[in-house]
């Protein structure tokens, strides 16, 4: 019997052992959660889950689109009216150290963002000026504490993820398209400046708490409310659809909110 023969059936046999009949093992996808308002569950988009109730949860939102482009396993706790305090004692049962991502988008309910859209859009001689007043000052001497809690209380719950606090876009373009709602260019550039304000305020709490700060204003530039693409919902019927993101929308979120968790 020659030497390879005595030595070849046992390597052989292990490799078999080895290589052929063990099950290969399969990494757990990451885990993803995202948290938040209506920018974040897909209002606008007019398709939902029909287990999501009231949250108008949407196959078609951000979340759900970027979870399948990381192979991401989502817990998709956004909700639709969603306020900071809700978020805090409501969303956040599945963050832990084993969470990967997390984004959340917060803040717009609680200054009252719809109900000042809603007031900009009665017609003449109604104005909005002073609601639109008071949505600044609330970002000014009140979000930022209700922010710095929020991205704290994340941040220590899932201390390993990359997290993203996702902001929201301006909506109008100047130019008055909707016979329904009458908002002057004059309005639409206060409500622009007041988002600009949201944003830069947003910013400056997810940075102070080393977070990621996801800008919406660049990818949506040219996407208005009555552009040529939109990728906001003017007027609407029902009326909840209205002023949030279409499904045009949401992949442009997609797109920026992927990049982000990507690094």
């Amino acid at each position: 019997m020659s030497v390879y023969r005595r030595i070849a059936w046992p390597a052989v046999l292990a490799m078999v052992v080895t290589f052929g009949l063990s099950s290969p093992v399969k990494a757990a996808a990451p885990a993803y959660t995202a948290l938040g308002d209506s920018y974040s569950s897909g209002v606008g988009t007019r398709e939902y889950y029909s287990d999501s109730g009231g949250c108008q949860r949407s196959p078609h939102a951000y979340p759900v689109i970027d979870a399948a482009r990381l192979g991401a396993a989502l817990t998709f706790a956004a909700c639709s009216g969603a306020k900071i305090p809700g978020i805090l004692s409501g969303q956040l049962g599945s963050l832990n150290a084993g969470t990967a991502y997390v984004t959340v988008s917060a803040g717009g309910n609680d200054l009252g963002w719809t109900s000042v859209i809603i007031q900009c859009a009665k017609p003449w001689p109604y104005t909005c000026w002073n609601e639109i007043d008071a949505a600044e000052n609330y970002i000014r001497n009140t979000l930022p504490g209700q922010l710095n809690q929020l991205y704290s209380t994340i941040k220590g719950r899932a201390p390993n993820a990359r997290i993203a606090a996702v902001g929201y876009p301006r909506l109008f373009n100047g130019e008055e398209c909707n016979a329904i709602a009458r908002i002057s260019p004059g309005e639409q550039s206060r409500l622009n400046s007041a988002a600009n304000l949201l944003a830069e305020t947003t910013k400056a709490r997810a940075l102070a708490n080393g977070i990621l700060f996801v800008d919406a204003r660049p990818a949506y530039s040219g996407h208005a409310v009555c552009d040529d693409v939109e990728w906001i919902n003017g007027t609407s019927w029902p009326i909840g659809e209205s002023y949030h993101p279409n499904r045009n929308g949401q992949v442009g979120y997609a797109g920026i909110v992927e990049a982000a968790l990507r690094g």
